[in-house]
């Protein structure tokens, strides 16, 4: 029977890119593999028949000479399409496997193979501020952990007179293959965790490593308007990578202190402010502290408590926009405590002149009690 065109075969077009090929490839292989259709030859067929495809097709030498002349213009036995060498599957799901094991690969190595290079961690810092300082910003130092070169081996990790050699484990590649059935998975090689390098004698100062940890002191500027739970980020100041992997970055967490006065919303602050009610009924200015000083509002006559005042620009300027937030004061009636029997008499003697004016004096007394009135009834 004469063999199918290579391209048909994986249901693409002749000019099709080379990741498209394997993609391809890839649905095909998991449909038919032997394995998922155990005593199925027509499977085990077309399975043979795409992995041929394939394998002629993935090669820019073989998919030239396929173009131009065919099927003649290749060794129908290259890649053993009838045989049991699957490192073409392999090599097809071979991103797949490196995505499950975490696995970032560059060039390296003696003979040019493939190394693990790692970020470094991100840092967390916890800093505690006052309102004060987030209202107005400011600046400071912090010390976190770093590391240095070790002075002693000068950053080879070897004991001084000695020197790292090639792993055995991996030849110096860094990763090692692994064989599981038809699957061929590359990881991190277990005894030189993908430097591609051992050290028979570790340096003392340093245990191998080549660096040792310090505490550094970073400057931070802590932006005005920065609210609880916002943070900083300092980049290339977290841990440092492996294998030449790049820095991760310091993260500085915000938390600000609860105030004794204030109360923060966003930009707006809330206060509580207590008024007798000989001040309420009576009406005046009120003074009120601020973040920046003092400030004042006119209280009327027969304020009543719960009473809301607001104060543009009185509150915290917004850490992007600079936009200044306002404060609201709630009045909070105060009723006074511990009177004297002089007071109590002078109390009494009010209350009674305000029963002798009826409901008048007491606007919000009147409305309960009908209220009441129409609930009974």
């Amino acid at each position: 029977m004469a063999k199918r065109d290579y391209y048909e075969v994986l249901g693409v077009a002749k000019n099709v890119p080379e990741e498209e090929l394997k993609k391809a490839y890839r649905k095909l292989a998991m449909k038919h593999h032997p394995d998922r259709n155990p005593g199925d030859k027509t499977s085990e067929e077309k399975f043979k028949e795409a992995k041929e495809a394939y394998e002629m097709l993935s090669d820019p030498e073989k998919r030239a000479a396929y173009d131009r002349f065919g099927h003649a213009g290749v060794d129908p036995n290259a890649g053993g399409a009838g045989g049991q060498d699957f490192s073409g599957f392999a090599d097809a799901f071979g991103d797949i496997f490196g995505d499950i094991f975490g696995a970032s690969r560059g060039k390296g190595g003696a003979g040019g193979g493939r190394s693990n290079v790692y970020r470094g961690s991100d840092l967390r810092y916890a800093m505690e501020i006052t309102l004060e300082q987030a209202a107005a910003g400011f600046s400071t130092e912090i010390r976190v952990p770093s590391w240095e070169s070790c002075t002693t081996c000068e950053g080879t990790g070897a004991k001084p007179g000695t020197k790292a050699e090639t792993c055995k484990t991996c030849g110096g590649q860094g990763q090692v293959r692994m064989q599981q059935g038809f699957f061929s998975i590359q990881q991190t090689c277990p005894s030189c965790h993908g430097s591609g390098k051992t050290i028979p004698n570790p340096c003392k100062p340093c245990d191998g490593v080549g660096r040792v940890r310090k505490q550094k002191t970073l400057e931070v500027k802590i932006p005005a308007g920065i609210d609880d739970g916002m943070r900083i980020r300092s980049a290339g100041n977290g841990e440092p990578g492996l294998n030449g992997g790049p820095p991760g970055d310091l993260y500085v967490e915000i938390s600000v202190k609860v105030h004794r006065v204030f109360q923060r919303d966003g930009d707006d602050l809330h206060c509580e402010v207590p008024v007798g009610f000989a001040r309420a009924a009576l009406g005046g200015s009120i003074d009120v502290p601020t973040l920046n000083g003092r400030a004042s509002f006119d209280l009327p006559e027969g304020t009543q408590t719960g009473k809301t005042f607001r104060l543009r620009s009185k509150g915290i300027k917004n850490v992007r926009s600079g936009v200044q937030g306002d404060l609201y004061c709630h009045v909070l009636l105060e009723t006074p405590v511990k009177l004297s029997d002089h007071q109590k008499k002078i109390l009494k003697s009010f209350e009674d002149s305000l029963e002798e004016g009826g409901t008048h004096h007491s606007p919000h007394s009147k409305n309960w009690m009908e209220k009441v009135k129409e609930f009974f009834n």
